[in-house]
């Protein structure tokens, strides 16, 4: 039975998705965005690869899926839930959310998970079956390796949301936050594995973003979903995974509870 709290959190995503659905030109514009970004990445590896038989324990087959796999994790949270968040922020209207009965901290991620079922699922399936079908791009069939794939994926929009909640609450001390976002895009392509795969790291610097939880949102879903890490492992490493949705949680509540003592909230 849906209790009359969770039912308002269900109401706010899907009004995300009538948002979402409202503003077609935006979708149709960031999916024709992705699709371009999509075709860029498949050439440069593909030039990468030339006469190159295997890169850091990677095939050219899997370096294909890697690219394919990596679009799926990366569109299921798009601008639109971290923009909602810093546009609340910095126009002043977040005064309006703390006067309803509702969390702030849930009702954005109710609203990010209504978006991502439209703008990320959708257009990542659309993209992800017209690369498969251009490319033939053939992904793992294995029945328990799609179904720790599919965990891992829900963990990473998670942990994703988590990092993008932090940053975006830092728009209480700035008076801006396209810095914010693209220093926070910047830090998690890189650490997550989106623009490189980790093994192509160093190995400091692989250990490092091992550490961190920005590999949760890329590097886990994709090697599990290649089939490059066991039962056991990919377990582990969902484990790992909501750990690290906890403590951001847990961080993210906390730096609510000392950015609404601002004084002065930039435009409002």
């Amino acid at each position: 039975m849906i209790t009359p709290a969770f039912k308002k959190y269900i109401t706010l995503a899907l009004c995300a998705m009538q948002n979402t659905l409202a503003y077609r030109l935006s979708f149709i514009l960031n999916f024709v965005a992705n699709f371009i970004s999509l075709i860029a990445m498949y050439c440069l590896w593909q030039a990468i690869y030339t006469e190159q038989d295997q890169l850091a324990g990677f095939t050219w087959e899997q370096m294909q899926a890697y690219l394919i796999i990596t679009f799926f994790v990366n569109s299921m949270l798009s601008y639109y839930s971290e923009s909602n968040i810093t546009s609340k922020i910095i126009d002043g209207s977040v005064m309006m959310d703390l006067l309803r009965p509702i969390q702030f901290q849930k009702a954005r991620l109710a609203e990010t998970l209504g978006a991502c079922v439209l703008e990320g699922l959708l257009s990542s399936i659309l993209i992800g079956l017209g690369a498969i079908f251009a490319f033939g791009i053939s992904l793992p069939h294995d029945a328990l390796t799609l179904l720790l794939f599919a965990l891992s994926m829900l963990s990473s929009i998670l942990v994703k949301y988590g990092i993008v909640y932090l940053s975006a609450l830092l728009c209480f001390w700035t008076t801006s936050g396209f810095g914010i976002h693209w220093a926070r895009t910047a830090i998690t392509n890189l650490l997550s594995g989106a623009l490189v795969p980790l093994a192509f790291f160093p190995a400091w610097l692989q250990h490092t973003a091992m550490a961190l939880p920005f590999q949760g949102i890329v590097n886990t879903p994709v090697t599990i979903g290649l089939g490059m890490r066991g039962t056991a492992e990919a377990i582990g490493l969902i484990a790992i995974q909501w750990v690290w949705i906890v403590l951001l949680w847990l961080l993210g509540h906390w730096m609510w509870s000392r950015a609404v003592r601002q004084i002065t909230i930039h435009g409002g």
